[in-house]
């Protein structure tokens, strides 16, 4: 790592605070996620820390001039309800502080749809050494570690980071993708399951099967990351996806999955647009992501949307920022990845996405805003809840069982 001369402290101390009073009505979504016991909330990511193959990462890396110290702009693209808004506004209090406290004007956009799709839009343009109009983008695990490995980022200045080295969950710091943490900073991680509008739907969804229900056919959405889709079918299928199947179990998820659309029951496989869906009424339940039928509850008032853990099991994962390789303004997108991890900054975003948090101490800073959501399972899980419920990690797959499994779902699933 190359030092860049200390800046202020001064802008880093005060946004716990000012947040915090800034923005504390109606802030939470307690009526939505219901409690648990969530002492513990390190212990359990150590125990389903998603498996990544390593990578080692590049000796050297040409980087871009940056222009931060001129140049007070950053651009964020990132999944869809994934950051605190001010209601029905789409400002972010969180965002708003951070831009008066540093002078950096933040444009922010929920570009990334789905890992892949992503990837193939910038990944040309990347390798090219054009611009992509951005300075951070958000990637799942498994695809962090396809960008570091292609040297698509660049390396972050930690020195320049105390808060991220202070706060970041002991279990993360160690992630077999990106050793040491030098190209990646958790964002937020968070479980697939079974999302559904209890009223619309008429009863509990337990398990996958309740899916497949005659008057369910054609209202049903699932996500087109396959490491979910397929990591539940699998599950309820009997498989460990966190440990050793191969192909033959693989494909038994996907030919199930085709009969389901095949026979009308899915309506569509989607990105992060299967929201719209569920949002117009097109579709009343699926395989969802947590944090999202929670944010959907809050924003349409219905708190008959309900996220689940089928009885056969969940899935892991964890989003991560980066850097793009031709990024300028490398040093005022780790001011903002610092930012986010003060422990009162984390637990604002925590209240509003209502994914898994990845900052120390933000659990103590919840109880201050909503002691209920400081006891949810649903952002400060235990070991306990990830094993009652089988919540697993989509184990890693090397780069040709990437390329094969990707093709397949293309073909299989996608392509109908």
């Amino acid at each position: 790592m190359t030092p860049i001369p200390r800046r202020d402290r001064r802008l880093l101390s005060p946004p716990a605070a000012a947040v915090v009073s800034a923005a504390t009505g109606g802030l939470s979504r307690r009526r939505l996620l219901g409690s648990g016991m969530a002492a513990g909330a390190g212990l359990a990511l150590t125990a389903c820390a998603p498996p990544t193959p390593p990578t080692g990462g590049p000796a050297a890396i040409e980087l871009p001039e940056d222009v931060s110290d001129t140049d007070k702009t950053l651009k964020w693209a990132n999944w869809t309800a994934y950051l605190d808004m001010n209601g029905k506004e789409t400002k972010s209090p969180t965002l708003e502080a951070f831009m008066q406290q540093t002078g950096i004007e933040v444009s922010y956009s929920e570009d990334v749809d789905d890992n892949d799709s992503y990837y193939a839009k910038v990944a040309p343009q990347l390798r090219a050494d054009q611009s992509i109009d951005r300075d951070i983008f958000t990637f799942t695990d498994w695809m962090a570690g396809r960008v570091i490995r292609d040297q698509l980022c660049q390396p972050l200045e930690l020195i320049q980071m105390p808060n991220v080295v202070n706060n970041l969950l002991q279990p993360l710091k160690e992630v077999s993708f990106d050793p040491g943490r030098n190209y990646s900073v958790t964002w937020q991680s968070g479980f697939a399951g079974i999302g559904y509008n209890k009223a619309k739907v008429g009863r509990e969804l337990k398990t996958l099967d309740d899916l497949w229900a005659d008057d369910l056919k054609g209202r049903i959405v699932v996500l087109s990351e396959f490491r979910d889709t397929a990591g539940l079918v699998m599950q309820s299928q009997g498989v460990d996806i966190s440990s050793d199947w191969g192909k033959a179990e693989f494909e038994n998820a996907l030919d199930f999955l085709e009969q389901k659309i095949e026979e009308g029951y899915i309506r569509k496989v989607k990105g992060n647009s299967y929201m719209e869906d569920l949002t117009s009424g097109n579709a009343v339940a699926g395989i969802t992501w947590s944090g999202d039928i929670f944010v959907l509850g809050f924003d349409t008032e219905d708190p008959n949307w309900t996220f689940t853990i089928p009885e056969s099991g969940g899935t892991l994962w964890s989003d991560n920022l980066m850097v793009p390789i031709t990024s300028t303004h490398r040093r005022n997108a780790q001011r903002l990845m610092d930012y986010y991890y003060d422990p009162a900054v984390a637990a604002q975003v925590a209240a509003w996405v209502n994914y898994v948090c990845p900052v120390d101490g933000a659990q103590a800073e919840m109880e201050k805003l909503d002691p209920d959501l400081a006891e949810s399972p649903w952002i400060f899980p235990t070991a306990d809840f990830i094993e009652e419920k089988n919540i697993q990690a989509f184990r890693a797959l090397d780069a040709d069982e990437e390329i094969e499994y990707a093709d397949l779902w293309s073909t299989n699933v996608m392509g109908n």
